[in-house]
């Protein structure tokens, strides 16, 4: 049975136990109302009737994500830990000492509203998916028995880049594989093949001449090239398993590295994408986004950046009604609900044209 107490400004519930013939309550405090003490009392006692103990010794938040992060991260690439470790020393930050039992939902969205006062809405996002993923595993440990992120509302205050700035349209896209028609540097190389195949440039940076198939047009991807020091030495893992694929190209992109490959020089990697003056064997992202700078500035286009490529790429397939599907699988992602976050302003203008198609074929009909 439980019982509920007023400690200065929030509530505490108590419930009744008796272990051995001792009494050892369960008690919690920390509530904003006695109607979410009652909430979460109701599930400890439902819990406890099903044979379920609470976990009762006080966990640390920070110090528990931090073990969270050694256990259950050890394998992803260094750039995805990078990632999981600025999470962490933002927990650092607004958790230290915080024991994870005492978050409720209602301190956890203050703590998520204070963090979007100085951060975009995609950061804040992420913020939220890596605590939601360690705070469900929490759930299943027994560590807690209520999910504190569920149902939180994300916001952010600087504001990302309009969709549209991020890649070029297909009247730009024209223009630039024009003028790429006879590359005369490393780095042209590169952006043609962003812009015909849509791969990431860790992707890129990684391929052999090995993975070009002239015959049947196609290019294999099945791992990247370390080209930070965040990421893998040399040779690593793709993405996820969904972005090894082979990718189908166009005969005037093959034509041009086939040509290419018959003249330069091979290295010791077979890396396609080879530089002896880098640190890490390839060509530089930052090298390559400035090449991408000057080429658009001549021909009077507004700034992308190289990943901005990738996103042009998909872009142009949507445009032309190419199936939303084969988009996301030749782009590697994980999922199509990934693909359709990334394109949502896109998909929407296709589905008003789908829209007003529809309505006139069956007007057509009726005539």
């Amino acid at each position: 049975m439980a019982s509920y107490q007023k400690r200065g400004k929030t509530w505490q519930y108590t419930i009744s136990r008796i272990i051995n013939g001792k009494p050892e309550p369960i008690r919690k405090g920390g509530f904003t109302t006695k109607t979410e003490a009652k909430a979460a009392a109701a599930d400890v006692e439902s819990n406890l009737n099903k044979g379920i103990v609470p976990h009762l010794k006080p966990e640390p938040f920070d110090k528990y994500f931090a073990n969270w992060v050694s256990v259950y991260k050890k394998g992803v690439g260094k750039n995805t830990l990078a990632r999981y470790l600025t999470t962490q020393q933002t927990i650092d930050e607004h958790f230290a000492g915080v024991a994870i039992q005492s978050i409720t939902k209602r301190s956890y969205q203050e703590f998520l509203n204070k963090y979007a006062n100085s951060h975009a809405k995609d950061t804040t996002r992420k913020l939220n998916t890596h605590i939601r993923a360690c705070v469900r595993d929490a759930i299943d440990e027994g560590v807690i028995h209520m999910d504190f992120t569920r149902s939180a509302i994300l916001s952010g205050s600087v504001p990302p880049k309009r969709p549209e700035e991020k890649h070029l349209n297909y009247f730009e896209s024209k223009r630039m594989i024009r003028a790429l028609d006879q590359p005369t540097e490393l780095s042209h190389y590169l952006i043609l093949l962003g812009l015909t195949s849509g791969m990431r440039f860790g992707e890129m940076v990684g391929l052999t001449r090995a993975d070009f198939n002239f015959e049947n047009n196609e290019i294999s991807v099945n791992k990247t090239w370390g080209y930070t020091n965040k990421m893998h030495e040399g040779h690593g893992p793709t993405k996820n398993d969904k972005s090894v694929r082979k990718i189908k190209m166009d005969t005037k992109t093959m034509n041009v590295f086939k040509a290419w490959f018959n003249t330069a020089l091979d290295n010791i990697h077979k890396l396609v994408f080879y530089s002896s003056a880098s640190k890490y064997k390839v060509l530089s992202n930052g090298g390559a986004n400035k090449t991408l700078e000057n080429l658009l500035k001549k021909l009077n286009i507004s700034p992308i950046s190289i990943h901005g490529l990738r996103h042009t790429h998909a872009s142009i397939l949507l445009y032309k009604k190419v199936s939303i599907y084969y988009v996301s699988e030749r782009l590697g992602h994980g999922d199509i609900e990934t693909t359709m976050s990334h394109y949502a302003h896109i998909v929407k203008e296709l589905r008003e044209q789908d829209e007003n198609s529809t309505v006139a074929i069956f007007g057509e009909m009726a005539v």
